[in-house]
């Protein structure tokens, strides 16, 4: 299914769903963040997705980076709360997603990175090598904080 991100575009389609959805950002030992590219729309992006009946929203995040990347993560902070109207997703089967994303810190475990049906490539990426990669705005901003380590997490 395609996707479509739109950020503060008055011509962006109205949102007609909002979905509790999870990021992770992990670092590996040298402290590159995972990374993911989304075969639905060629970005680079954080591991994640959609929360499943059953399951803590921990467990989504766990779960999630498990399936697009392979490896096996613990979480252990929030690095935020990404809930702006303006950003709207609209998928190829007319459903338009209003954001509402959480971000979590994890630890890496343990497992070997792979590719999966959403995910084309994974792998892990130094700072210095964010700007080289395309990453919708969104996206980058949770990378960005990632790295910050704020005090608190961010609330938008």
């Amino acid at each position: 299914m395609a996707r479509i991100e739109h950020y503060n575009d008055p011509d962006a389609p109205k949102a007609n769903s909002i979905v509790v959805a999870v990021t992770v950002f992990v670092q590996d030992g040298q402290g590159r963040v995972l990374l993911i590219r989304r075969t639905d729309n060629g970005l680079w992006a954080l591991p994640g997705g959609a929360q499943d009946f059953g399951e803590s929203i921990a467990e989504t995040a766990a779960r999630e980076t498990r399936e697009e990347a392979g490896v096996e993560v613990e979480v252990v902070d929030i690095v935020g709360t990404y809930t702006d109207p303006r950003h709207v997703v609209e998928y190829s089967d007319g459903e338009v997603r209003q954001q509402f994303s959480i971000c979590f810190r994890a630890r890496y475990v343990s497992g070997e990175l792979r590719t999966s049906e959403e995910s084309a490539e994974v792998r892990w990426v130094s700072q210095d090598e964010l700007d080289s990669l395309p990453i919708h705005q969104s996206m980058r901003l949770r990378i960005d904080h990632g790295y910050e380590r704020r005090a608190k997490p961010y609330i938008g």
